[in-house]
């Protein structure tokens, strides 16, 4: 319809400038923390095969369920956007063949999908930050994944983290736990929400996640999973909490995290702040061993963790540096030819710049304010006879005239 005022899809937000300076932060923190633990990047598809979701996270998940933005293509296949990465990375693990090539560490960075209500956020296209581990054999290698997911973190500079860990256990002691937390859940049923009475059924240990606060009333002595542990489980925990000591990161046991996908074991983590309000979880994850053989592939253990972009980015302070270096002000039609070629120079030695084109100082000042350039070069009839430039440093106002050699030092310093 003609004049129609065409807007992006609601919880579908444009990355413009200022937001993407804030993710590259995010992004150059993981791999320069990733890339001391060995971990390599990989780049795997936005589309997956429906069934690939169905099959690992969970028909009964409200992921799946409710959130996946699932179609029927024109060939007539069953489709989805990805809404989490962790079942593609498995797909691909197989597919590759990789399955007799040792511990594999990955991780990746990209667009993840789901149809839930937009909120501060959490978007219904959100990016993420994603790592996992195959061949992650013990607890150890558990404690080392949680210290370098603390570790990324700490990098980017954010406060308030508290690391909470929980095992789920396995399927030798979880069957006899649900047991006797479904029989607890059905004695108050009538006092629990609606989706709660939903879950009993499907997924009893999603209950105890449940943030209506009458419900977490009725739960406060509900059966917990670190309570009901076989030995071989109890002895991963506890290998896990003797190597985040070892490695001085500090951590709490929250026996509430429950993680929504089914194909979780044992090893269950989040890293909370107290920066974001009520919804403080920045980064969660935890052990898979079942998944790989689920999706087709040999016994295989597995740990991995996820993160948003979005929400990382509202944690971080200011960007101490503007994301230009320099404006280059041309003062009269006869150095125009000769200010390109110095704005030109100082990109080759890796600087942003901004050439103001030209015309009144006035203006060209204005938009080397506007651009908010860190310096501004200013080059005139009598600074391109003598070789020198004239440097402003517009957070003080300084002014200092430098030989053009001198003006690399100084902006590099």
């Amino acid at each position: 319809m003609a004049g129609t005022k065409l807007q992006s899809i609601r919880g579908i937000h444009d990355g413009l400038p200022a937001q993407v300076r804030a993710w590259h932060r995010v992004e150059t923190a993981a791999r320069k923390v990733f890339g001391t633990y060995a971990f390599s990047e990989v780049r795997l598809p936005i589309l997956e095969p429906t069934e690939l979701f169905v099959r690992s996270i969970g028909e009964a998940t409200d992921i799946v369920s409710k959130e996946m933005y699932a179609f029927t293509d024109q060939g007539g296949d069953q489709i989805c956007l990805r809404p989490e990465g962790t079942a593609g990375a498995v797909r691909a693990y197989l597919q590759g063949g990789l399955t007799r090539s040792g511990s594999q560490r990955w991780h990746y960075i990209g667009p993840m999908f789901r149809r839930e209500r937009p909120q501060k956020g959490r978007l219904r296209q959100f990016q993420q930050i994603g790592v996992e581990m195959f061949g992650a054999a013990g607890p150890l290698e558990d404690a080392e994944i949680l210290a370098m997911a603390h570790r990324f973190l700490s990098e980017l500079g954010i406060a308030g983290l508290q690391l909470e860990i929980n095992s789920l256990g396995c399927s030798a002691c979880r069957p006899a736990y649900r047991d006797a937390l479904v029989a607890y859940l059905n004695q108050r049923a009538d006092k629990l929400c609606e989706t709660c009475n939903e879950r009993i059924d499907k997924n009893p240990m999603r209950v105890l996640d449940c943030k209506v606060a009458s419900c977490q009333a009725e739960l406060s002595d509900a059966p917990e999973m670190v309570n009901h542990l076989c030995e071989a489980c109890e002895s991963h925990f506890a290998g896990l909490q003797d190597g985040l000591k070892a490695l001085h990161v500090p951590y709490r046991i929250n026996a509430r995290i429950v993680r929504g996908l089914d194909y979780y074991n044992r090893t269950a983590f989040e890293i909370v702040t107290d920066q974001l309000g009520a919804q403080g979880t920045v980064l969660a994850g935890g052990r898979y061993d079942g998944l790989v053989e689920e999706l087709g592939g040999p016994a295989t253990t597995a740990i991995g963790f996820a993160a948003g972009i979005e929400r990382l980015a509202m944690l971080l302070t200011e960007q101490e540096a503007a994301a230009l270096d320099v404006a280059v002000v041309a003062l009269g039609e006869q150095v125009i030819s000769y200010s390109l070629q110095q704005a030109d120079e100082l990109r080759q030695h890796g600087f942003s710049v901004v050439h103001c084109g030209g015309g009144s100082a006035k203006r060209q000042f204005k938009a080397a304010d506007r651009e908010g350039a860190r310096f501004v070069v200013v080059i005139g009839e009598d600074e391109m006879q003598t070789g020198v430039v004239t440097l402003k440093n517009m957070a003080t106002g300084e002014q200092q005239q430098l030989a053009f050699n001198s003006l690399m030092e100084v902006l590099q310093s």
